[in-house]
């Protein structure tokens, strides 16, 4: 599905709604609203959720309208909570963000965060877009600027997807834990597809993918923005028992790297790895009970331990025997 060039997609356009009229978003470009049309975004959510433009319209005027009907105020960060579905695992660098926190105390803020009052605690707030401004005004001090308005919890999905598919910097786990977390809260499929601009496939993979990784693995590994689809897929699938769930946790608890993708290398090599079958013992006795020695096998290597005594006439003994053995294995081997 083309659009003409030049038109903003749904999406793009409840995106950049969000923002004051005139005012100039932050430098950050995590938390710029977008200037440019994302025809392919609009493109997916009409094909995912097989619905019409006209209803997405809707859909999106709705959304803007309750944002409109909010009220602007600064709040202090210590009353506001974190979204009820959080879709975002802690980064590897922290250079971008204190940069971007560098800017908010130079320049102030000026694109607000969006709020909705707490539906379990009075005079608090959930967030739910602008977490980077919030953490930035949290660790500075400030008080942060927000809108608060009435979202449901299935607005606030849609809504924080939106947001996340006009920056487009989601990794491929970080949105199936936003799926998982949207399930486990008992939002619609249809709506949780709307919010990731998905289709019902890419949906089923993430649900799987989350019902065989145990979060704390999904977390330990963090985002891993180079490991797409294909590869948490094949992860997933090596979870066939508990010996691979072992495994991972042993390696992820002893890796000392920070680069989430070079965990996630070494969580998928330690749940794909074979286990290493366990060394094998056996006594070296003769039928009368007189004991040579003892051999033991592992997978690749063989190791013979001969009692002193014997051990010079016993390894003349097998040098002079070695071919014909070897003889023998392969004749038996290939017989």
């Amino acid at each position: 599905m083309s659009k003409a060039p030049g038109k903003k997609s749904i999406l793009a356009s409840f995106a950049a709604y969000t923002a004051p009229v005139g005012a100039a978003p932050e430098k950050e470009p995590a938390v710029r609203e977008p200037a440019a049309p994302l025809a392919r975004v609009g493109a997916g959510v009409v094909g995912a959720t097989q619905r019409s433009i006209a209803e997405l319209r809707a859909e999106r005027d709705e959304l803007k309208a309750l944002v409109e009907a909010g009220t602007g105020r600064e709040l202090d960060p210590a009353v506001i909570d974190s979204s009820p579905f959080p879709d975002r695992l802690p980064d590897d660098d922290q250079t971008s963000f204190e940069a971007f926190k560098a800017l908010i105390a130079s320049e102030g803020q000026i694109v607000p965060i969006l709020v909705r009052p707490s539906p379990d605690v009075a005079d608090r707030y959930q967030v739910i877009y602008g977490h980077r401004r919030l953490r930035a005004a949290r660790e500075l001090g400030l008080n942060v600027k927000a809108t608060v308005a009435q979202f449901d919890d299935r607005e606030l999905a849609i809504a924080q997807g939106i947001e996340n598919a006009a920056r487009q910097d989601l990794s491929w786990i970080e949105k199936a834990l936003f799926a998982a977390r949207m399930d486990a809260a008992g939002v619609k499929a249809r709506d949780i597809r709307s919010a990731l601009s998905i289709d019902d496939p890419e949906l089923a993979r993430y649900r799987a993918v989350c019902r065989a990784v145990p979060e704390d693995i999904i977390q330990s590994i963090g985002r891993a923005p180079k490991a797409g689809r294909t590869r948490w897929a094949s992860f997933a699938k090596a979870f066939a028992g508990e010996t691979a769930l072992d495994r991972v946790r042993e390696t992820l608890a002893a890796a000392k790297v920070h680069d989430s993708d070079r965990r996630f290398v070494l969580a998928l090599a330690a749940a794909t790895d074979k286990p290493k079958a366990e060394p094998h013992d056996v006594a070296l006795r003769n039928s009368t009970g007189k004991t040579l020695g003892r051999a033991q096998f592992a997978r690749r290597e063989i190791k013979l331990t001969i009692d002193a005594k014997e051990a010079v006439a016993f390894s003349d003994f097998l040098q002079s025997e070695l071919p014909s053995l070897v003889e023998r294995y392969y004749a038996e081997k290939e017989a």
